[in-house]
């Protein structure tokens, strides 16, 4: 018997070796390594462009880019997040001495319930740090309007969402900032990075100072900043990247066009609702089994993987679980019901441009075994 390939629920999109030789040679020969290199100013230009904001600031990694974020605004005291997020989104807030307060999830977009907002703010709190669950937008708007009433910041941990656009607008346009991963399984990679989309040129300054351990020119140093810089060698597999994004976004779309409608005729599995009017970028494929599927969640994921299928529960546990924030009074799982039911039912399918038709089909047949 022939053994069966793994496939991951996500794997770095890599494109042809042979075109990205070219830039290091132009790295070699520079001897610019980072520190604001030719291909990290290029990619910061070339990806406001593409991406349709005004101003981005790269960065080594989105943890680093979110713990910044917070610094630029100088937030303090007491944040409203979510649970239901990877664990960088509430390690940020720690890493700046912040207390998080969860509040729990709309349960049909896993995003942030505005309506909860509003109960969760107290004389200490300072910012809402939403998250744009799987790429589906936030309701901006209605986070907007808390913000405004309460005069509090938002910024918009937007890891996943690369390239999505509501009505033709980013967005990333909304919120005081927002802040991307290029982490090496995201829909755009340069291996590892992140970065800050600011509205203006002064809170852009103050960043760029801010990843640059605080240097505002040789001799003077404006804050107690950290080293976030990108690479050159990053940025330059960001700018192949970029040229490849939009072949890799299609062929993220056919595979869950393919996912929707093997799926759509049993009850029992749900896979994400996405508006109309949405440009999204399939960046996960998340599939809920409920309580009437004749397996649970665990016994399909255990089916898969003895298959050498490795999907991935995102986000199961929740963060307000680990022992670093479950003691807190916002982290009881009678104040977060919703969160907990979706992590207890969520297995997010494989999904990357390179995934083949037949390993697809195989996991296919593998989940509507488990529906019979």
């Amino acid at each position: 018997m022939t053994a069966q390939r793994p496939i991951f629920v996500t794997e770095p999109h890599l494109p042809p070796l042979q075109e990205f030789i070219p830039y290091l040679e132009q790295i070699w020969a520079s001897k610019r390594l980072t520190n604001g290199g030719p291909f990290h100013e290029q990619l910061e230009k070339e990806l406001a462009a593409y991406l349709g904001v005004q101003h981005l600031s790269l960065f080594a990694n989105g943890t680093l880019a979110l713990v910044t974020a917070l610094q630029a605004l100088r937030i303090g005291g007491e944040v409203i997040t979510t649970p239901y997020t990877f664990a960088a989104t509430a390690h940020s807030l720690l890493w700046n001495n912040i207390k998080p307060v969860f509040v729990d999830i709309d349960p049909v977009t896993c995003n942030l319930d505005p309506e909860r907002i509003e109960e969760a703010i107290t004389p200490a709190t300072t910012a809402i740090l939403p998250v744009h669950c799987y790429g589906l937008p936030c309701d901006v708007d209605r986070i907007q309007q808390v913000a405004d009433i309460y005069g509090l910041k938002v910024i918009y941990d937007a890891a996943h969402a690369f390239g999505v656009k509501k009505d033709d607008i980013s967005i990333l346009n909304d919120g005081d900032l927002a802040v991307l991963s290029f982490h090496a399984t995201k829909v755009m990679n340069t291996f590892e990075g992140g970065a800050i989309v600011c509205p203006d040129a002064k809170i852009k300054q103050r960043i760029d100072y801010l990843k640059n351990f605080g240097f505002a020119n040789e001799t003077t140093v404006v804050a107690p900043g950290i080293n976030g810089k990108m690479s050159e060698v990053c940025a330059a597999m960001g700018l192949l990247q970029l040229k490849h994004i939009d072949q890799a976004l299609a062929a993220r779309t056919a595979i869950h066009q393919r996912y929707r409608e093997a799926f759509q005729d049993i009850p029992s599995l749900r896979l994400q609702q996405v508006p109309g009017n949405l440009d999204w970028n399939h960046a996960y494929c998340p599939l809920f089994v409920l309580p009437d599927h004749p397996v649970s969640r665990d016994a399909l994921y255990d089916v898969l993987k003895a298959h050498q299928i490795h999907a991935r529960r995102y986000f199961y546990p929740l963060v307000s679980s680990f022992p670093m924030y479950r003691g807190l009074a916002s982290a009881t799982p009678d104040h977060l019901p919703h969160a907990h039911r979706l992590a207890e039912q969520v297995i997010c399918l494989p999904i990357y441009p390179t995934l083949p038709a037949d390993d697809q089909a195989r996991l296919i047949d593998l989940v509507l075994q488990t529906a019979q």
